[in-house]
């Protein structure tokens, strides 16, 4: 693990929640974009050493809708920024930790990612993220 590249919060409305973290907190926003693949739309915001990723479900189907139905809006993951992603997953897999994705998938910003089961990470769940050369979200 490199270092934390982001926290994913869960809300239930971008245009309802940006402005609390724009022109209350003052944090730049630095990208909106859809993730079809995991049905929600999403915004990062510069939090100086971190970046928050606010993600809003866009269907009932969304893992982000079922998280906020059981557990209300707030932290939903932490990100890690890693290099060779496939190569983490294999040995955190032969270290015994419970993957959610044993294979990365296309996430925000261009990057590859895959989760760990937070069974696995003391109720935590942790998100591997590993960008594209240029990518700066």
């Amino acid at each position: 693990m490199n270092r934390v590249d982001h926290i994913g919060i869960a809300v239930a409305s971008l245009e309802e929640t940006l402005p609390y973290y724009t022109d209350t907190l003052g944090l730049t926003l630095l990208a909106i974009e859809e993730v079809e693949s995991e049905q929600v739309k999403v915004a990062f915001l510069d939090g100086g050493n971190v970046k928050l990723e606010l993600l809003e479900p866009l269907s009932e189907k969304s893992a982000i809708h079922q998280f906020i139905d059981k557990k209300g809006q707030g932290i939903h993951h932490v990100a890690f920024g890693v290099t060779s992603i496939q190569d983490r997953l294999n040995e955190l897999k032969v270290n015994g930790v419970r993957l959610i994705n044993e294979q990365p998938k296309q996430g925000a910003g261009g990057a590859q990612v895959a989760f760990l089961h937070p069974k696995s990470s003391h109720g935590v769940l942790y998100e591997l993220c590993e960008k594209q050369k240029g990518e700066t979200k």
